[in-house]
């Protein structure tokens, strides 16, 4: 296991983009899927995008589909998600979180619970 640390977030208008990274501390940081999910104000924390440890497998929730793209560098031990076309409801606290070893498919890797460890979150807000 390892200690996830998100930065990045902040205030953006409607339209906009920003980039959070998940700087990860472990040594098996590359064998490892890495998750984004969200949580807005009175709402349940949900499923983004995650991307396999090798980088070659991404899976993605549709109301993010062409607007966001995760990424890693496993030489950094960081994974990011570049945001473009932010809508006010992508207002959320992000968090990174790590874990699967294998690729159970999209359905199994979009839930909280194959997740083994979270960071902390980094707030995103989008003005309209």
């Amino acid at each position: 296991q390892g200690q996830l640390v998100e930065s990045g977030g902040g205030l953006v208008q409607a339209g906009g983009s920003l980039r959070l990274s998940c700087a990860a501390s472990g040594r098996t940081f590359s064998s490892n899927f890495m998750g984004w999910f969200r949580q807005a104000p009175g709402k349940e924390r949900e499923f983004v995008a995650v991307i396999s440890g090798s980088g070659s497998t991404t899976y993605s929730a549709d109301s993010v589909k062409g607007r966001f793209t995760i990424s890693r560098d496993n030489a950094k031990n960081t994974v990011y998600l570049q945001m473009n076309s932010l809508k006010p409801e992508d207002t959320a606290i992000y968090y990174c979180a790590g874990g699967p070893r294998y690729n159970t498919g999209s359905y199994v890797l979009a839930r909280e619970t194959s997740y083994d460890y979270w960071g902390q979150g980094t707030q995103v807000t989008v003005s309209s």
